[in-house]
C-alpha cells in the first residue's frame, strides 16, 4: 500500500484517531499533512488495520538458515545440524530439500522464500468457492445485509459446511484489500450505508424537540408493550428529505413490520394527521392497540389521530430516541431507499409500498431469519392477536 508520505509513527496516530471517531480534516492538522492523504491512507485499506506479519519462534530463523548453509558447507549431515540448533532432524531436511537440496542449498534465498510462502492471508474462501458467492450476490441485489445473507445461508444449509460463512468474512471481503479478490469491492454500494470502508461506530448527541398540547407521556402506556409478547402496538416517526419534504413510517414492535406513509402536502401537523389517519385504518382492527411517537411538532393533532383510530399515542421523553428503538432502527435501514438529499414528494404512495414490501421479506436475525411479513401474517391468523 501507499504510505502518502505518512510516516509509520503518524499511520499509527491515524488508526488510533480513527478508532475515535476523529474526522479527516482533524486527523490531517493534528499530524501536519493534509487530509485527503489521510483520506486516500485510509481508503485504500477500506477502513481495516492490516496487522504486521510476525514470524512463528517455531519457525527457522535467519541466523538457523546461516548455521545450515554453513553446516552443509564444511559436510556435516542433517542430524547432527539439527541436533546443534535444537531442532528436529525432519525439519531441517525438509529446510535443506524444499530449497534446492544441499547442492544449491543458500540461507538468504531461502529465508525469502520462507517469507513468501507465509504470507498472511492466503486466497480468501470465498474466492474459492463460487456457489455461495453467486448467491450472495444475488441477495445483495435485494438489498440484504451480509449478517442477514450469512443468517440465512446457515438457516437454509444447516448441515452444508461449505455453503455457510459469516458476516465478518463477508465485510472483510469487500474491504480488506487482502481479500478483495473474493468479491467485487464495487458491492460496497450495495450497503445500507454504501461506505467504501468501514468506520468506527460514533454516538450523536440527540436534539430535543418542541412542546405539544395534550400530550400524553410514555410512561403510561400498557406493560404488555414493553416485552412485545402482546402484538398490535406501534411506533412512528417522520423521515426526513430535502426539506420540507418527509415521509411517515409506521413498525410494529413484535413482528417488525413496517407501513411508509407519503405526506404529500408536508410536515405540519393539520397536513401529517389525514394521512396517518388513513394508514391507521387500514391495518385490522386486532392489530391496532397504541401508538408511540417522537415528540416532533407534526404530533400536535394526536388527540385527532386517536378520536378516530381508537389507538392512545404516546410520546417519548425529550432527546430519548431509544424508546421506539424499532422505528429508529427501521428508519435507518430506510435511508438506503430514502437517501436525505431526496425530495421524497416524487415517491408515490406505490413506490412506497413497494420499498416496505421488500423491507418487510427481508430476513431479520431477532426473528430466527423468518421475515417480518412472515410474522406479522402469523399474528393475524393467531388467536394472540385477537385477545384484547
Amino acid at each position: 500500500m501507499r504510505d502518502y508520505g505518512i510516516s509509520p509513527a503518524q499511520q499509527d496516530e491515524i488508526w488510533r484517531r480513527w478508532r475515535e471517531g476523529e474526522s479527516f480534516s482533524l486527523m490531517g492538522r493534528a499530524l501536519g499533512t493534509s487530509m485527503h492523504h489521510v483520506r486516500r491512507f485510509l481508503y485504500q485499506s477500506g477502513g481495516v488495520r492490516q496487522a504486521p506479519q510476525l514470524r512463528s519462534k517455531r519457525h527457522l530463523t535467519g541466523s538457523e538458515r546461516e548455521e545450515i548453509s554453513g553446516g552443509i558447507a564444511a559436510g556435516e549431515p542433517a542430524r547432527h545440524l539439527a541436533k546443534r540448533l535444537g531442532r528436529s532432524a525432519s525439519t531441517v531436511s525438509r529446510e535443506i530439500a524444499r530449497n534446492g537440496g544441499r547442492d544449491h542449498y543458500r540461507a538468504a534465498p531461502a529465508d525469502v522464500a520462507a517469507y513468501a510462502r507465509g504470507r498472511r492471508p492466503k486466497q480468501a474462501e470465498l474466492a474459492q468457492q463460487p456457489t455461495p458467492r453467486a448467491l450472495m450476490e444475488a441477495k445483495w441485489d435485494l438489498c440484504w445485509s451480509p449478517e442477514q445473507i450469512a443468517g440465512r445461508l446457515r438457516r437454509q444449509f444447516p448441515s452444508d459446511v461449505p455453503m455457510q460463512v459469516s458476516h465478518e468474512a463477508i465485510y472483510l471481503s469487500l474491504f480488506d484489500p487482502r481479500r478483495r479478490q473474493a468479491i467485487d469491492r464495487n458491492l460496497t454500494q450495495k450497503l445500507r450505508t454504501a461506505r467504501p470502508m468501514r468506520r468506527p461506530k460514533v454516538a450523536r448527541r440527540p436534539t430535543g424537540r418542541g412542546v405539544i398540547r395534550g400530550r400524553v407521556s410514555i410512561s403510561t402506556r400498557p406493560a404488555e408493550v414493553e416485552d412485545r409478547t402482546v402484538p398490535g402496538h406501534w411506533e412512528g416517526d417522520l423521515v426526513m428529505g430535502t426539506r420540507p419534504s418527509a415521509v411517515a413510517t409506521l413498525v410494529e414492535r413484535t413482528s417488525r413490520y413496517a407501513t411508509i406513509v407519503a405526506l404529500p402536502d408536508g410536515i405540519k401537523a393539520e397536513q401529517v394527521a389525514p394521512h396517518l389517519t388513513r394508514s391507521l385504518l387500514s391495518i385490522p382492527s386486532q392489530l391496532r392497540r397504541t401508538l408511540t411517537w417522537d415528540r416532533g411538532r407534526e404530533m400536535a393533532e394526536h388527540q385527532t389521530i386517536t378520536a378516530e383510530t381508537g389507538m392512545p399515542i404516546s410520546l417519548c421523553k425529550p432527546r430519548s430516541p431509544w424508546q421506539r428503538g424499532t422505528n429508529e432502527n427501521t428508519n435507518r435501514l430506510l435511508r438506503q431507499y430514502l437517501p436525505k438529499a431526496a425530495d421524497l414528494r416524487t415517491f408515490s404512495q406505490a413506490d412506497l409500498d413497494a420499498i416496505a414490501h421488500e423491507l418487510n421479506h427481508r430476513p431479520r436475525k431477532t426473528h430466527g431469519y423468518r421475515t417480518p411479513a412472515e410474522v406479522y401474517a402469523d399474528l393475524l391468523n393467531s388467536g394472540d392477536a385477537l385477545t384484547a
